[in-house]
C-alpha cells in the first residue's frame, strides 16, 4: 500500500529543514490575502517545537516574461512581504538570503546560502526564507536545469517537506528536490488530502459548483465531477458557454473555443445529462463595464432561447438571486450531504448577487459537509457576506481549500494522489 510519508514520523532536531510552502499571495508588492500563510503556520510551528531549523520557499507571480525570454526579477514578485508578516504575527526574526541572479536566466549562484544557514544554525535568525523560487534558474525548466537546482538546495538542508498542495505543477522546488533529499508531506499538504477524499467519497447527494472563465481549461474536471457528483451548477463563462451550446443561444464575450468545448462536454456527457443544474434565471447586460439602471435586467433562459439570434443578445454577467429562490434549486441544495464549490457566479465583480444568494442558500444547509476551493471564491465569499463567513471558519461542516487549481487537477486526475509532486513524496 501506498503511504504519504509525514512530517510527523521524522526527528527534527538540530536539522535543517527545506520547506516549500504555497504562498503566492503577493502581488505588486502586498499580500493580497493572508489565508495560505495562516494555514501554513501549523507546519511551521511543529518545525520549531521539534528542535529543526527551516528554510521556506515558495513562488511568487509569473517573473517569468515570454516574449523576452528572460526572469524579471523586481520588488512586486517579492518575498519581502511574507515575511514582514510572519515576523509580525509570529514575533520571529526571519532572513532573506542575499541571492543575486547574473544575467537574464535567473539565480544560479547559492553560494551565499552557505552563510545564511551558519547565521540560522547560530540563532542570528529564527528562520529563513529563499527569494521567489521563479526567480532561480531551472524553477520550471523541466530539464537538467531543474535536477541542478533542486541538487544545489539539497546542498544545504537535511530534510525536505512539501506544504505546498496549492502548487501541484512538478516543478524543481516542488518535485525534482525530493530526488535528493528524505522528503515529508507536511501538515497542511495532509489536512488538504484528507479533505479532498470527501469529494472522491461523499456523503449522498454531492452537489459540485464550478464556474470560470474560459471552458476548455475546466473540461478535464468537469468530465471527471459529472461522474463522481449527483448534480453539477455550472456558472460564469462555462455557464454561457454551456447554455449557447445546448440551446444556440448568441451571448456576447464567448470565443468559438468555449462553445466548441462546451458541446463537446455536453456530447461526452449524454448519460448524465440530468445531473447538469440549469439555473433558469439570469443577468442580461449590454456592458461588461458598467452597472447602470438602462444597461441590464433579469430573464429567464427560455424566454433568452425565443430572441433573434443572428447578433449577441449581450453579456451574461451572473446567475440571478432569483434562481437560488426556486424550489427545485433550493431542494437541490438543502438536501445535500455534500457541497464541493469552485465558482465565483459573476461574470464581472458587477454582479455578486447570484454568488451571494448561492452561498446563504449552502450555508442554510445544516448537515452538508461544504467544501470551498479557489482563491476568488473564498474571497469573494468573504467580502460579500462577512458575517456568514466567520462563521463558516468556526464550523467544522467547512472546509477551504488554499489552492483551487490543484483541486481541480487532482479531480481531473480522479484521486488526491495524482500530481506529482504528491506522487514524489509516497514511499511503495
Amino acid at each position: 500500500m501506498n503511504t504519504l510519508p509525514s512530517i510527523l514520523d521524522v526527528d527534527l532536531s538540530g536539522k535543517v529543514v527545506l520547506v516549500r510552502m504555497d504562498h503566492n499571495v503577493v502581488k505588486k508588492g502586498k499580500i493580497k490575502d493572508p489565508m495560505r500563510i495562516d494555514a501554513t503556520i501549523p507546519t511551521l510551528f511543529h518545525i520549531f517545537k521539534k528542535g529543526g531549523l527551516p528554510i521556506l520557499m515558495t513562488h511568487v507571480g509569473r517573473p517569468y516574461d515570454k516574449q523576452a525570454k528572460k526572469i524579471k526579477i523586481n520588488e512586486h514578485d517579492a518575498v519581502d512581504p511574507i515575511v514582514e508578516y510572519l515576523n509580525a504575527k509570529l514575533m520571529l526574526k526571519g532572513m532573506i538570503p542575499a541571492l543575486k541572479a547574473e544575467g537574464s536566466s535567473g539565480i544560479s549562484d547559492l553560494s551565499a546560502l552557505g552563510q545564511a544557514v551558519q547565521d540560522l544554525k547560530s540563532g542570528a535568525a529564527d528562520y529563513l526564507y529563499l527569494p521567489n523560487t521563479r526567480w532561480f534558474e531551472g524553477e520550471d525548466s523541466g530539464d537538467e536545469r531543474s535536477d541542478k537546482l533542486a541538487q544545489d538546495l539539497a546542498n544545504f538542508a537535511q530534510i525536505f517537506v512539501n506544504d505546498a498542495f496549492g502548487s501541484w505543477q512538478p516543478h524543481a522546488s516542488t518535485y525534482n528536490i525530493t530526488k535528493y533529499l528524505p522528503s515529508y508531506a507536511g501538515l497542511l499538504m495532509q489536512k488538504e488530502i484528507r479533505n479532498l477524499d470527501k469529494i472522491f467519497s461523499p456523503k449522498r447527494p454531492l452537489v459540485a459548483v464550478v464556474a470560470g472563465s474560459k471552458f476548455d481549461t475546466k473540461i478535464g474536471p468537469l468530465s471527471a465531477l459529472i461522474e463522481i457528483a449527483d448534480h453539477l451548477v455550472l456558472g460564469g463563462v462555462i455557464y454561457n458557454a454551456y447554455l449557447s451550446a445546448k440551446y444556440g443561444i448568441n451571448i456576447s464575450g464567448l470565443t468559438q473555443e468555449d462553445v466548441a468545448a462546451a458541446q463537446k462536454f455536453i456530447e461526452d456527457s449524454k448519460e448524465n445529462a440530468a445531473k447538469i443544474v440549469e439555473l433558469p434565471y439570469v443577468v442580461l447586460s449590454s456592458s461588461i463595464e458598467k452597472r447602470d439602471d438602462d444597461s441590464w435586467d433579469i430573464y429567464h433562459i427560455h424566454d433568452l432561447k425565443q430572441w433573434d439570434q443572428t447578433e449577441p443578445i449581450g453579456y451574461v454577467l451572473d446567475a440571478a438571486e432569483e434562481s437560488f429562490e426556486e424550489e427545485e434549486i433550493k431542494s437541490i441544495f438543502m438536501s445535500a450531504g455534500s457541497i464541493f464549490v469552485n465558482a465565483v457566479m459573476g461574470y464581472t465583480a458587477l454582479f455578486p448577487e447570484g454568488s451571494m444568494a448561492m452561498y446563504r442558500l449552502i450555508h442554510q444547509n445544516g448537515i452538508a459537509q461544504k467544501l470551498f476551493g479557489g482563491g476568488d471564491t473564498i474571497q469573494d465569499f468573504g467580502a460579500y457576506l462577512p458575517g456568514i463567513f466567520a462563521q463558516a471558519q468556526r464550523d467544522d461542516r467547512y472546509y477551504f481549500f488554499t489552492g483551487g487549481g490543484a483541486i481541480l487537477t487532482a479531480i481531473q486526475n480522479r484521486s488526491p494522489y495524482g500530481m506529482k509532486p504528491v506522487q514524489a513524496l509516497i514511499k511503495e
